[in-house]
This record gives structure tokens, sequence and C-alpha cells, in this order.
């Protein structure tokens, strides 16, 4: 049997699938596409998460936005974090020329460019979809690991979040947060004392410059009302996928931000989304491009959260894809959970490129026909190395692949397009309205000025005696704090506590 064979009948033994699955491309050999040698990834295993690496220019971006286009078309929708801003084009046909057909000819796919349902949404101040969560749906647990802080100042937190609980004060924003902080330390700071005991000025003091440094990298946009339903994600259009596209192009100098909402977005959709198990296709695919951001500036108590959440959040049906430059952006821990692997091309300029490069071979499987390390250098734009995971749960043969080229716009929508396509948005309607309810900043902002207000009476001339009552009537006012909130928020103590388990988040939505 020629090598050629001994090829093909490797790929088609390894890709017997009996489920549905996508194409990405057609197999590489000796420099050489072999054609209708289809490189399959089935959809069963999707949810075992994914990794697209490569240097700058080799098109890894064009691999994740052909995989989404594909999943779209087999109605699985999806979520791609864009920090490049050049991700809008799926909503728009891609252009045919003899490049592109020639292309599609050598894999033996057909080209049939077209657009696809797309939803532009933004945590900042880009054109689409306003996502936010409230503080309370963050809880004291995550909230204080984003903010990266010790036991003490944790506890600080905790105790604020309970005395919130227990007298119903929304936490909805940063500045409902700060306001309760700077009421623990001030003017609840005796009623504070007596049922939580001594609360220390100095940890208050931090955690408030903590949330003006979230506050500096826009958080202050992020947090507040009204707050995304992660099930909006997960919809259909005409038997098509929704691809919902996160604009993220104003944040990478905001790395925070961007981690904290990328986390924020997974705990949510692990405490949302029902037990599915192993099911014939996922739910719902994640796509995080330039995901060296999300680890560069993470602290370790969030790089173990990220670690526990893609540990846990395949069994709801969901599939996470990072999308970086090389896998060692990526933690060890994390690596090993990834099913799905599709490497571009590596640049080996130092000798430290060469040692990465040597420890990336080291991630995939033996071949046959290829020295993993030297194929790794040699690539052109849109070939890769690729290996999956089959319907049992076994790696893929590995295969250097020619990828296929999207069947959508490879460029970016112009403005014109961007608010077009916003201003049909249906949940741009339902989430773009500025909320300001009332929560713990105008409650506490209300009833102290009351209590000024009484003291201010009591001293008036003529004003009858107060014979020592001031502690008792400044602690009956506060305690009137409790009665005087959102009867919506009422009841909800409870099961907020019984939320927030392992990922310090709360499921839950104001309304």
């Amino acid at each position: 049997m020629s090598k050629i064979d001994q090829f093909k009948t490797l790929l088609t033994e390894g890709q017997v699938f009996k489920k549905d699955f996508i194409v990405l491309g057609t197999g590489i050999l000796d420099g050489e596409a072999v054609t209708n040698t289809h490189i399959k990834i089935p959809l069963k295993t999707l949810n075992r998460h994914g990794l697209i690496a490569g240097a700058t220019g080799t098109g890894k971006t064009k691999t994740l936005q052909v995989i989404a286009e594909q999943l779209s078309l087999k109605g699985i929708p999806s979520v791609l974090m864009d920090l490049k801003g050049d991700l809008s084009g799926l909503a728009m046909a891609g252009e045919s020329s003899d490049f592109i057909l020639k292309r599609s000819a050598t894999i033996g796919v057909a080209y049939s460019p077209q657009g696809l349902p797309v939803e532009l949404m933004t945590i900042s101040n880009e054109k689409g979809v306003r996502l936010r969560a409230t503080v309370s749906e963050f809880g004291p647990v995550l909230i204080s690991q984003i903010m990266e802080l010790n036991d003490t100042q944790r506890g600080v937190v905790a105790l604020v979040f309970r005395y919130c609980d227990l007298h119903h004060f929304p936490l909805l924003d940063l500045k409902d947060f700060k306001r309760v902080l700077q009421f623990v330390s001030n003017e609840g700071k005796e009623a504070i004392t007596k049922e939580f005991g001594q609360v220390s000025a100095a940890s208050v003091n931090t955690i408030m410059r903590k949330i003006i440094e979230l506050e500096q990298q826009g958080a202050d946009r992020f947090f507040g009302e009204r707050s995304f339903e992660v099930n909006d994600f997960v919809r259909t259009k005409d038997g098509k996928g929704v691809i919902s596209i996160i604009r993220l192009t104003d944040i990478q100098s905001r790395p925070k931000l961007f981690s904290t909402f990328m986390l924020s977005l997974l705990s949510e959709i692990y405490e949302t989304f029902p037990e599915q198990g192993d099911t014939d296709q996922p739910k719902l695919c994640l796509f995080i491009d330039e995901a060296h951001l999300v680890f560069s500036s993470a602290s370790k108590d969030l790089l173990d959260k990220i670690e526990t959440i893609i540990k846990l959040i395949r069994s709801k049906g969901v599939g996470v894809f990072f999308c970086t430059q090389t896998p060692t952006d990526v933690p060890d821990n994390v690596l090993g959970q990834l099913g799905l692997k599709v490497q571009h091309a590596l640049r080996a300029f130092t000798a430290k490129d060469r040692r990465a490069i040597t420890k990336t071979a080291e991630n995939y499987p033996d071949s046959h026909f290829y020295k993993t390390s030297e194929v790794l250098t040699s690539m052109g734009i849109g070939e890769a190395l690729v290996t999956a995971l089959n319907e049992k749960g076994i790696p893929t043969p590995l295969a250097h692949t020619l990828v296929r080229a999207p069947i959508t716009r490879m460029d970016i929508l112009e403005d014109s397009e961007i608010r077009d396509l916003v201003s049909k948005s249906q949940l741009a309607g339902k989430y773009n309205q500025e909320i300001d309810h009332d929560s713990a900043f105008e409650i506490l902002e209300r009833k102290m000025e009351q209590v000024q207000r009484d003291q201010d009476k009591a001293t008036l001339p003529g004003s009858p005696p107060r014979s020592g009552s001031r502690t008792k009537q400044d602690e009956s006012l506060l305690g009137e704090l409790s009665k005087n909130t959102m009867v919506r928020q009422m009841g909800r103590t409870l099961f907020r506590e019984l939320a927030r388990g392992i990922l310090g988040s709360f499921t839950g939505k104001r309304r």
C-alpha cells in the first residue's frame, strides 16, 4: 500500500462517526493537499472544549470563524469574544474568488457564501446589546477573588453581603457596594459591631481602593441592571444557531475587566443551564479570542476558579474554546481539559521559541507521517495541525490540514452595517434601556437624611430634652432601613444564600 493510501486509510478509519460532524478541511501529506480526506470534528465531543493556537497572521481567527459558521449551520448557537474587531463579518456573505473556489475544490466541499444570524453585544461603549450583571449576582466569593483580597478583607465583603441580605438592601452596582462599605465603617458602625463584631477600617479602605481600580477599567458600565439572561445566548433563527459576538475592541488595555466578565459569564452559564450530560451535540459553544488576556492578569484564585468551571461546565452541554498565540498561554491544568486542538504555525526566532515549539509538539499524538516540530514551523497561512476526540473520547489521528475558507465576509462590518444590525436587534430593546432602581445607595441616603433631620429637630430651641435617647432613636431608625426597600427583593434572601455555592455567584435575576 502506498504512503498516500495509508494516509487516507488512517484518516478514514480514525474518523468514522455515527453522529453528526463538521468538516474543517482536508489532509495534507508531504506538502500537498489530498482531496476528500476530510478532517472531521464530531459534534458529540465539542463540549470537551478546545484550543486554536498559532502565531499572528497564520489564520487562527479565520479557523475560529469557520467553526462558528459550521456550528450555526448545524443549528448550534455560539458566543464569540471579539477583541480585534474582525469577527463581525459573520453577519454578511463572503465574496467568491478564483483562489477560494480552487481551495474549496481541492478540499472537496462546495463554497456557498452566505450571511449568518449575528447578534452584536458589548460590555463597554461599543455598539450592540448591553451586557450587565449586578454585584449581588457575583456574590462575595467571586467579587473578592476579582479584587484579589486577603482573608480579612474577604471577611468584610462577606459581612457586607450578609448584612444586605438580612436587611434587604439590593446590591446592584458599584455605587451601592461603596455606599454600604461607607455605612459599615461610619453611620452604621455601632449597629454593625453589635451584630457582627468589629470591622477594620483599614480593610474597608483597601476594598474601596480596589473598587475604584475596577471602575477605572470600566467595570461601572458592566455592573448594574438590567442583568443579562444567559438563556438569550441559546437561540436559533431559521434553523441556524445565532452567533453572539461580544465586541471588546476597546478593553484590550483593561484585562481585569475582560477576565471579570469572562469568569462571571462562565459562572452564570454553569449555574443557570440544567444538567445535560452527553448528548449528540452541544447546547452552546464559547470562543475566547486572545485568551492570554484572561490568564495573564488572573490571580491564582481566579485561575483555580476557571479550571473548576472548565471541568464542570461540559455537563451543561457547553464547550469552551480558547484562541491564543501559543498553547503555553493557557495554564497546564486548563490545557489538560481540552479535547479539540487546532495548531497553526509557530515561529522560531529565538532559543526560547524553539523550546516552546518542542514543548508544544509533545502535546500532540505521535504520527508516522509527520515530524510535528518541523511541521509546526513550516505550515502556511490557513493550514493547521488538527486532532479532536472521537465519539468514544479517543484522540483522532493528527492531521496536517488545509482549512476551508469562511463562507461569510473575511473582514469587519462598516459602521452603517453595524448600526443597521443593532437597530434590528430584538435584544437591544430589552437590555439597552438605562435602569436605576431603588437600591442600597438610595435607601441608605434617604434614611441617613432622615436621621440628620430628626437630630437637627431635636436640637432646636424649645425642643423637649432627649434624656440620652439619641442612641436608641438612631438605632430605631437604622432598624427601619430593613423595612423600606423594593418589594420584589423581599423573600429572596434564602434563595440567594442557597444559590451561592462553589462558584460564589448567584443565579437569580432581578426584574
